[in-house]
Formats: structure tokens, C-alpha cells, sequence
């Protein structure tokens, strides 16, 4: 059987070297987790092609909270794709919709061509979509190549008949790509159950730089952020698990 291909969600270059040295086989690079994901830096994308071999796919997104950008907003997306496919990133993750939900074909397109022959996913943005069987047609005329999704569900498991429903429409045209919550305990029970033949995850471990504990007062981010003094990194065995698991269940 051929081989799951298991991509791991990175913020850092120190994630993109657990992820790849617990055997994954892509990078999903983007920062700001803690608000879905934005655009990552330049230098994080040099940076990690440069200490390690896996394809890395970036995301391009200016802002968290939805998908439906101004004039300005968009100029800077498409300003960003140009400068990660130009310094040697294997495609883009994006999503652009409307302000009723419905996909932004046009900003849409305009972002595909950008990515050349490299790698054009969508993102999660798919979950919100009104009608996800019409949408997933519009992403393969469009030409994109992978769709990540988690069913339009919180989590992946929950929205397994969906996913399922997606890789028989799909059938072969676009790959459906998992996300969400999908860890050791449910994923050789959720490539079955939805016939999928990949995943994707985001196996972050709270690490504490003591950097900022001599004054806790301080705060650089809303109080809903995590403290200052915590921040994430890829857990390294939950990647080699996974994809034991992943390759077990092929």
C-alpha cells in the first residue's frame, strides 16, 4: 500500500525540525496559531529550507477572523504569495470567500496562478462555505490541489460523513486533506471510516521561556492570548506515532 503522507502544522523553524525529525513528510508553515494561522515570515521560510529537506507549503492570510478581505487586505496577500513562492516555498495555503461565505472565484484564481506548478491548497475557510459539494467543484476547476478540511465540523471526526462524502466526489480530482483534532487515539479509526489517504495535524506542546517571568504584570497580547511566558513547539513523538499509526492503518 502506498505510503500516508502526514503534514505537520509549523510556526518555527525549531517546529519544522521536530516535525521532520519524527517523520513527516510535509510542512504546513504559518504563524500566529493561536488565531487559525496567518502569513509566516521570510525568514522563517529561508530559514527552514535551509536546515531541513520537506516541502513546505505557507500560508498566505493577513489577518484572523474570517476570510472576506478589503482591496488593501487582498493587495498585501497577493504581495506576500510573490515573496514565498519567491524564496522557495512549495506552494501556498489560502482561502478567500465572499462576504455571504461563498468562494471568491475570482481572488481565488488570481492566487492559483501564482503558485506556478507548485502545490495550491485551500484552507479551512471551506468549513463555512454554504454549499461545500458545489464549492469542492468550483476548487477543482479552479485547479487547486489539496483542500484541507475538517467536514465543516469543530473537529475531524465529528465531520467524517462529510469528509467521506468529499473524497467519493472528489473521486481522484483534488485530495481531501483532514484537519482537525485528528491524533494517536482517532486516526487509524478515521482513515478507515472516511477512506482518506492523507492527514494533517497540529501536535503543539506549551513550552515556558522564563524570559518574562520576573514582571507577570506584563502583557503584550489581549488577555485571552496565552501568557507571555508560554509558547508552542511541535511535539516530536506525537508526530512518530502518528505516523506509525497512519501507515499501519494503510
Amino acid at each position: 500500500m502506498p505510503k500516508i503522507p502526514v503534514e505537520i502544522v509549523c510556526c518555527s523553524v525549531d517546529d519544522c525540525l521536530e516535525a521532520h525529525a519524527g517523520g513527516a513528510d510535509r510542512i504546513e508553515l504559518c504563524g500566529a496559531i493561536t488565531v487559525g494561522g496567518l502569513t509566516p515570515s521570510i525568514g522563517t521560510l529561508i530559514e527552514a529550507k535551509r536546515r531541513m529537506p520537506l516541502p513546505i507549503v505557507s500560508m498566505v492570510r493577513p489577518r484572523g477572523a474570517g476570510f472576506a478581505y478589503t482591496d488593501a487586505e487582498y493587495a498585501t496577500m497577493l504581495a506576500d504569495a510573490e515573496q514565498l513562492m519567491a524564496h522557495g516555498s512549495n506552494g501556498l495555503v489560502f482561502g478567500v470567500l465572499k462576504e455571504d461565505g461563498t468562494l471568491d472565484a475570482a481572488r481565488m484564481k488570481q492566487l492559483v496562478e501564482l503558485c506556478g506548478s507548485e502545490d495550491k491548497v485551500c484552507h479551512r475557510c471551506f468549513d463555512v462555505v454554504p454549499n461545500p459539494e458545489d464549492t469542492l467543484e468550483q476548487l477543482i476547476d479552479l485547479g487547486i490541489t489539496r483542500l484541507l478540511t475538517s467536514g465543516q465540523r469543530a473537529f475531524a471526526s465529528d465531520g467524517a460523513p462529510l469528509i467521506k462524502k468529499l473524497v467519493e466526489q472528489a473521486a481522484g480530482r483534488i485530495e481531501i486533506l483532514p484537519a482537525g483534532g485528528l491524533r494517536m487515539h482517532n486516526v487509524v479509526e478515521f482513515l478507515k471510516e472516511t477512506g482518506c489517504y492523507c492527514v494533517h495535524l497540529a501536535p503543539f506542546l506549551e513550552q515556558t521561556d522564563p524570559s518574562t517571568l520576573g514582571n507577570p504584570e506584563i502583557e503584550y497580547a489581549p488577555t485571552s492570548l496565552p501568557k507571555e511566558s508560554v509558547f508552542h513547539l511541535i511535539d516530536r513523538q506525537q508526530v512518530v506515532e502518528v505516523v506509525k499509526l497512519a501507515n499501519g492503518a494503510a
